[in-house]
């Protein structure tokens, strides 16, 4: 039974790092415009930046309004619609 435990607890872990591993990362550095508890605003040369954060977002340091921060981030569709490209079927020639 121990066996048992020890094995499920080890494939558990290498499927977690297996699953991080999978996301690829981004980031983005700049000053911050605005911070608050869902969203931290970032200006990125000439373009603002507002990206979502939770209480899993890992911060290290004080968010302030000015301070220079490094933000690593990973792009996920929420959803996606399909639309017709407007082009039809050609019928076949017999």
């Amino acid at each position: 039974m121990k066996k048992i435990v020890v094995f499920a607890f080890a494939f558990l872990l290498v499927a977690s790092f297996a699953f991080a591993a999978g996301q690829k990362t981004y980031q983005v550095t700049g000053p911050i415009l605005e911070v608050n508890s869902n969203t931290i605003v970032v200006k990125k040369g000439a373009e603002k930046w507002e990206i979502s954060r939770d209480t899993a977002t890992k911060v290290t340091g004080d968010l302030k309004v000015g301070s220079k921060v490094t933000i690593e981030y990973t792009m996920k569709a929420v959803s996606i619609e399909a639309k017709d490209d407007g082009k039809k079927a050609e019928p076949k020639k017999k």
